[in-house]
C-alpha cells in the first residue's frame, strides 16, 4: 500500500479495492451527515460503487490525472481527499475532500489537505491549485482560508444539490 505519512496522526493512502467495504460502512451510517454538502452519498448504496470509484480513479491515477488518497487517523479509515482534474497544460489541479462527522473539528482536513497541495505543486509541478466549497459551507471554507488559499470568484449560477440552490466559492493557491 503507498501511503504518505502526513504526521504522527495521520497518513494518506492512496486508494485500493480493499476500502470499498470501509467506505460503504461509513457512508451507510453517515449518508444524511455526507449528502449535506456533497452530491453522491445518496448513490453510493453498494460496494461496488465504491469499487468503481477506486478503479477509475487508480486508471486515472496511472495516467496523471488524479491522486485520490484515503484519509488514515490512527489506524482507522476517516475521509479521502484528493487532487483531481491535473492539467498539464494549465498546470494546475483541484483538491477536494470528505470527513466522518465526529472527527471533524481536529485539523485533519487541514493537514491532509496542506499534505496534498505539496504533492500538487512538488510531484505534479502544479503553478495552481483550486478547491471548491459551498458558500454555506463554513467549515469547508475556513479550510481554505487556513491554508492561504484566496477567493478567487463565486460562481454567479447556483447549482443543485438535493433540492436546494447551492453557490460555490473558488479558492485559489499558487506555487
Amino acid at each position: 500500500m503507498f501511503t504518505l505519512k502526513v504526521d504522527e496522526e495521520i497518513e494518506l493512502a492512496l486508494v485500493e479495492p480493499s476500502f470499498a467495504p470501509i467506505y460503504f460502512e461509513i457512508v451507510s451510517r453517515e449518508r444524511e451527515y455526507l449528502s449535506e454538502w456533497l452530491l453522491w452519498p445518496p448513490l453510493a448504496k453498494s460496494e461496488e460503487f465504491f469499487l468503481n470509484f477506486i478503479t477509475k480513479s487508480l486508471h486515472e491515477y496511472a495516467d496523471g490525472k488524479t491522486m485520490v488518497c484515503a484519509i488514515i487517523h490512527g489506524n482507522e479509515l476517516v475521509g479521502n481527499v484528493g487532487l483531481h482534474n491535473i492539467s498539464d497544460p494549465e498546470k494546475s489541479g483541484e483538491i477536494g475532500y470528505w470527513l466522518r462527522e465526529r472527527f471533524q473539528g481536529k485539523g485533519i482536513v487541514s493537514r491532509a489537505v496542506k499534505q496534498m497541495m505539496m504533492v500538487g505543486f512538488e510531484l505534479y509541478s502544479l503553478n495552481t491549485i483550486f478547491i471548491e466549497a459551498a458558500m454555506e459551507n463554513t467549515s469547508s471554507r475556513a479550510v481554505c482560508e487556513r491554508l492561504g488559499f484566496k477567493l478567487d470568484k463565486v460562481n454567479a449560477k447556483p447549482s443543485e444539490l438535493h433540492g436546494r440552490e447551492v453557490t460555490h466559492a473558488i479558492y485559489r493557491m499558487e506555487r
